[in-house]
């Protein structure tokens, strides 16, 4: 097994994250892929690391990718971020996300850590999932 089916799960995961009613309405178009420049806005999601394993068996070829997205505010107190983390949480979690490539067996929710940024002004929780995709 390889790479390639990374880019396909990355823009379903991105898709679904962006058109979810909820996100938009918590941070409207500010779910990003990469961090623009210049002057980020007060609250995003931002689609973060991957560490990705060979995960085929008997049945064939697959990977295990293990992810994060951020969830990150400039404004103090966990609250929002808790939020709208729980709100990316509840989009991903057991999504039944059509990839381009490859298959999505499972996704879940792994870990959260959450944590002051910016000297404390500012707060992140990265979000943990774990993906089985199943390549075709």
């Amino acid at each position: 097994m390889s790479y390639a089916a990374s880019a396909a799960l990355q823009s379903a995961i991105f898709a679904a994250i962006s058109s979810d009613v909820d996100v938009v309405a918590a941070v409207g178009d500010a779910v990003f892929d990469a961090i623009p420049s210049g002057v980020l806005p007060s609250l995003y999601i931002s689609l973060g690391s991957e560490v990705v394993r060979e995960q085929g068996d008997k049945t064939g070829a697959g990977t295990a990718h293990q992810f994060v997205v951020s969830v990150v505010t400039d404004v103090p107190g966990f609250r929002i971020a808790k939020e709208v983390a729980g709100t990316v949480c509840d989009v991903l979690e057991d999504a039944d996300l059509t990839l381009t490539r490859g298959r999505l067996v499972s996704l879940q929710f792994r870990r959260a850590r959450a944590f002051k940024i910016d000297k404390g002004a500012g707060r992140q929780i990265d979000l943990t999932f774990r993906a089985r995709v199943e390549d075709n």
